[in-house]
């Protein structure tokens, strides 16, 4: 809350137990500073949830995160608990039960009314991470054979429990799904215009099985608010809103974030974690990393007798390594975030690859010029290297080459790769790339400095 008056005179209310002046106040404010109030003063939640009509409650408890959420209904009586998850839209009450452990959700799905159990047991019936779970059942639906003023005056009687009514859909006496209409159409004809006659047939539907990062793909390119759900036999079962695809586009990048980074998905608030949960997110891929970069150490006992006899090979490792695992990062980021977008899938895989090689051959070839030049010059001021210097700048340059388009090979590779095989892209993480380009990278180093410095230096 920006308005730090507005925080001051709430917890004054609070400790003057002022009861309808406090209702008063809070009813003043938008839901987002009832959201943010909660925030900053979490002891406070329940009493500001209590002094809330309903709801408005039920509107600032949608928004909150899932840990506060938790607190909140904790505390609640069962009472208060039984109103609240029955006012909340079935998609936000599902979203909420979902995260819950399976014995607590028993409990609460208990307390709603008979109505709100069949439909939050029916969107938990589908699988985890489907559109069903975030679809809600509250939608306009009218017939083909009515007009337009018969259409307006369903809106008018129904409209209020819906979650949307910008958008109007069209079904037959089985359910299914004939046509949907954007609610400005019917405003602009004439109201005996019957429905049939402004149909086209032309519609996107989800499938209630689908995958929820599909959903958002539909959603950006259609530019919609709202997107109906069928079933297999198009069937019309609910829609999904454009606020529930920016929830789940939110979660899904945080996600990806994360994995990116190197370590497992966090499903609550960083600050909320406890340590021990954290710690044990993170020490899976630290570990497989560290294994990992242990192979560098055999590729370099390996070539312990090379580097023995020309000391100066040890000095260009960690910029060969560094170089490697850069260019494989960068790969690998662009293209999980290009299939994340819907830029690429699996079958582009041939193109992906070549532009892969020619921006591998080409940005190794500026670092390798780099290097190479860098070589000489030092060499004239230091006369570090001798009278090799050439032939030690080829290797520099060269294996350069060899290992940035390796790295980059690697790492738009792997994304896909992994996708192809059902696991998620985002999974080939950078640190994983970096640390399989280091080891690659130095067999491809010393195999370039045998070629060029056999019988000279080795």
């Amino acid at each position: 809350m920006e308005n730090t008056a507005l925080l001051e005179r709430f917890e004054q209310l609070i400790k003057e137990q002022d009861h309808r002046e406090l209702k008063a106040f809070l009813d003043d404010q938008l839901i987002t500073d009832i959201a943010e109030l909660i925030y900053e003063l979490p002891d406070d939640a329940i009493e500001i949830i209590n002094h809330l009509t309903l709801g408005r409650a039920a509107a600032a408890f949608r928004i909150l995160e899932f840990p506060t959420q938790e607190d909140i209904i904790r505390a609640l009586p069962a009472h208060k608990t039984a109103e609240l998850l029955n006012e909340l839209p079935p998609d936000d009450r599902t979203a909420f039960l979902q995260e819950l452990p399976s014995q607590a959700v028993q409990e609460l799905i208990k307390l709603l009314d008979p109505e709100e159990r069949k439909v939050t047991l029916s969107l938990l019936g589908y699988k985890e991470n489907s559109v069903g779970r975030i679809m809600t059942p509250d939608y306009i639906a009218a017939k083909a054979h009515w007009t337009v003023s018969q259409v307006l005056s369903h809106i008018r009687m129904y409209g209020r429990d819906s979650e949307t009514i910008d958008v109007i859909y069209i079904i037959d006496d089985e359910g299914k799904l004939l046509d949907d209409f954007r609610i400005r159409e019917f405003l602009l004809v004439q109201p005996d215009t019957v429905v049939e006659t402004l149909m086209d047939d032309r519609f996107v539907a989800l499938q209630v099985n689908d995958d929820q990062e599909e959903a958002i793909q539909v959603f950006r390119l259609e530019n919609r608010v709202a997107l109906p759900v069928t079933d297999d036999n198009g069937v019309m079962l609910g829609i999904v809103t454009i606020d529930d695809i920016l929830w789940i586009a939110n979660e899904e990048h945080t996600e990806d974030i994360q994995k990116i980074g190197g370590t497992e998905a966090l499903d609550e608030p960083y600050l909320d974690m406890p340590l021990l949960r954290l710690i044990k997110k993170r020490v899976g891929w630290l570990v497989i990393l560290f294994i990992g970069e242990m192979l560098t150490a055999s590729v370099m006992t390996y070539f312990e007798d090379e580097i023995a006899k020309a000391v100066v090979l040890a000095l260009f490792i960690p910029l060969i390594i560094s170089s490697g695992g850069n260019s494989g990062s960068q790969a690998s980021t662009l293209i999980i975030q290009a299939m994340a977008l819907g830029e690429l899938t699996i079958s582009d895989w041939w193109r992906v690859m070549r532009r892969e090689i020619l921006s591998g051959i080409m940005l190794g070839s500026v670092l390798g010029l780099i290097g190479f030049i860098r070589i000489l010059v030092w060499n004239s001021f230091f006369h570090t290297y001798g009278d090799h210097t050439i032939l030690i700048g080829l290797t520099l340059g060269v294996s350069l080459i060899g290992v940035v388009l390796w790295g980059t090979l690697s790492g738009s590779m792997l994304p896909l790769i992994l996708k192809r095989a059902g696991a998620d892209p985002a999974s080939s993480s950078a640190p994983f790339v970096a640390t399989l380009v280091d080891v690659t990278g130095l067999l491809i180093y010393f195999t370039v400095a045998y070629v060029f410095l056999k019988g000279i230096l080795l």
